[in-house]
């Protein structure tokens, strides 16, 4: 089969890339490299000893998708602005470059008649739980623009699938994606300052910056910090190549991805310190608006549908993430990976 990864060049992208290219699967990357390094899909190419496929090219260019989803079996949809924070302050260009970008790529792939597509959605559909752990059937209350996105997104495509119930559509709602592959040369390379925890700790551990900013330590959790479902990214890839195989008949299904456990702010900090050996300086500050207390996914359709569970534990999670780190302290600008 030959795959279609839409911001495949990405964090989690590059990660699904080895994995499908180890599963057998033709892969073809479309990405305008505005937040990712065409030097990771190298990196992927050595570490699978596999070719990939790469057009530059953005989400909102109806011809050029036409002209590249050629022969494409299938797409995994990933392309998207992510920050929360950002979109807040710039929600015109969220809804124009998700929203509005998927709705070309989904015209594109109606004319081409590629009709199965995997949708990188997000837990923060769910906005703040009124219920743990958060089951699929949760109501779907977004309180951010990036989320709203998700979330618009993801009615967008139920409503494709009501009109034309030839399409196989698989929403995978992640929680939050950490890690990297165990060799060291693929990881996450944040631009400028990091929006996501582990990052933000790796780097301090790695002396580029003072300090880890803990937003709230009196949260209703076991020590104050925030509780989370951390799902290593190559557990992450892996489910992604599952959703594929169950896209053989028509359906649309979401998903949650995550692990069913929930960790604290000052857990991940503590598990890093064992990880890297360093210890974190971190400074206590006021919470953030939108932040919640405690969210972490039920993760049983994942199993009972993809026949996935997550592998891989925090410890892992984070030595995997200290590896790319010290071997890569600038991300994809660094020479000795």
């Amino acid at each position: 089969m030959d795959i279609f990864l839409t911001g495949g060049a990405g964090y989690i992208g590059s990660h699904t890339c080895v994995e499908l290219l180890n599963a057998g699967y033709n892969v073809t990357v479309y990405d305008n490299l505005s937040n990712s390094s065409q030097e990771s899909l190298k990196r992927v190419e050595k570490i699978t000893s596999k070719k990939i496929r790469f057009i530059r090219g953005d989400i909102k260019d109806e011809q050029k998708l036409i002209s590249s989803l050629s022969g494409m079996d299938a797409v995994i949809h990933f392309a998207g602005l992510k920050a929360v924070g950002e979109s807040v302050l710039k929600p015109l260009e969220y809804y124009d470059n998700n929203t509005a970008g998927t709705i070309t790529l989904l015209k594109a792939m109606q004319k081409k008649e590629v009709k199965k597509i995997v949708f990188s959605s997000s837990a923060t559909v769910y906005g703040e739980p009124l219920f743990l752990p958060l089951t699929e059937e949760h109501p779907l209350r977004v309180t951010n623009p990036y989320g709203q996105t998700k979330l618009m997104i993801e009615e967008i495509l139920r409503d494709l699938y009501k009109s034309d119930d030839s399409w196989a559509i698989s929403i995978l709602r992640y929680f939050n994606p950490v890690g990297a592959h165990k060799s060291g040369i693929i990881g996450e390379d944040p631009q400028g300052v990091p929006n996501n925890l582990m990052p933000f700790i790796s780097q301090v551990a790695v002396g580029k910056r003072d300090e880890l900013n803990v937003f709230g330590d009196d949260y209703d959790t076991p020590d104050g910090t925030g509780v989370r479902d951390y799902i290593h990214v190559v557990d992450l890839a892996k489910a992604h190549v599952k959703a594929l195989q169950i896209l053989d008949k028509p359906k649309c299904e979401a998903i949650n991805i995550g692990t069913g456990n929930g960790y604290s702010v000052l857990e991940m900090v503590k598990a890093f310190e064992r990880a890297s050996g360093k210890k974190i300086a971190y400074k206590i500050m006021p919470r953030r608006d939108g932040d919640i207390a405690t969210c972490y996914a039920k993760a049983q359709k994942a199993k009972e549908m993809l026949g996935w569970t997550a592998q891989k534990g925090i410890e892992e999670m984070c030595e995997d993430t200290w590896r790319w780190q010290i071997n890569n302290p600038d991300g994809y600008k660094s020479t000795n990976a």
